[in-house]
């Protein structure tokens, strides 16, 4: 079972998250915070698996809540679900450690598509948030990059297109095993947390052919 808690100051996006998710049998809504600060101290007290949190919310907003969440717990997910696709938002919420961003007028079957994905370890972007993601101005690179192989690089490129494990081995023409090991080995190097933070790492520094676009 997947266990989410649900973070909205919307009672209606609530009822309308918990309805839908209690049909499917390998999700397990655990509990609803009404904002980020309720968030922060529901995710310490359930453990959920990932937290659907929302952008702007009162008392607290969901990326403050977000990166405390991630300092205090890690492994556990945050899905930013936000009517907000600028760049102003997107960065930021990535920065604090969500590891994926969509926005509430997904479909409800892609939404949990998105909510597997990420427990299989993978990135789940709105396009617009891809789009906006893509925008971020280039900086310096630090001297880290430095610590990652030629394939490593390759295969932080193939990972910043938004590809699967499978589709990067593909493409690279090696075993998923290798890159699960490239990947853990990229976290570790670049300090980041999951996938998506590895994907706004490279293309805010120029490392991929998509960041220097």
């Amino acid at each position: 079972m997947v266990k989410v808690l649900i973070a909205d100051d919307h009672h209606v996006v609530r009822r309308g998250l918990l309805f839908f998710l209690k049909t499917q049998k390998d999700i397990e809504v655990v509990g609803e915070a009404v904002n980020g600060k309720e968030a922060v101290e529901m995710a310490a007290t359930l453990q959920p698996d990932i937290v659907l949190m929302d952008l702007v919310m009162p008392v607290m907003d969901g990326i403050q809540a977000t990166r405390m969440i991630k300092e205090k717990f890690p492994h556990i997910i945050v899905l930013m679900l936000t009517s907000f696709s600028d760049q102003d938002h997107v960065v930021p919420a990535i920065e604090a450690g969500a590891a994926g961003y969509q926005l509430k007028d997904i479909e409800p079957d892609e939404l949990v598509a998105s909510l597997r994905s990420l427990m299989r370890g993978e990135n789940t972007l709105h396009p617009k948030a891809s789009s906006e993601l893509l925008k971020a101005p280039a900086e310096p690179a630090p001297h880290t990059i430095n610590q990652l192989t030629p394939r490593e690089q390759e295969v932080l490129a193939e990972l910043t297109k938004g590809k699967s494990n499978r589709e990067i081995a593909s493409a690279l023409f090696v075993t998923e095993k290798t890159v699960k090991t490239h990947i853990s080995n990229i976290f570790i190097k670049l300090s980041v947390q999951d996938r998506t933070q590895a994907a706004l790492y490279a293309v805010k520094h120029g490392l991929t052919e998509v960041g220097r676009q």
